[in-house]
């Protein structure tokens, strides 16, 4: 399925990118590993907040082709 992924923060600084689209077949975690893998994110998913398509959901939410997956690490402003 192809997912439209959105980076943020720290995570948008080691992607290179704002967004990309990837093709995927498998559910949030596997996805977040992936891309940790892929671009050397050094945050542990359990620190993202993840949202599908506008709404935070659970890692366990199914993710659907087309879905707009973006993750969320903390951060601080001032």
């Amino acid at each position: 399925m192809h997912l439209h992924v959105r980076y943020f923060a720290s995570l948008r600084d080691a992607a290179g990118c704002d967004a990309e689209t990837i093709v995927h077949d498998g559910d949030a975690v596997s996805l977040y590993s992936r891309l940790a893998r892929q671009h050397g994110f050094s945050m542990p998913q359990s620190r993202v907040r993840l949202a599908v398509n506008g709404a935070f959901v659970p890692w366990t939410q199914a993710l659907h082709d087309g879905d707009e997956v973006v993750f969320l690490p903390p951060v601080s402003g001032g």
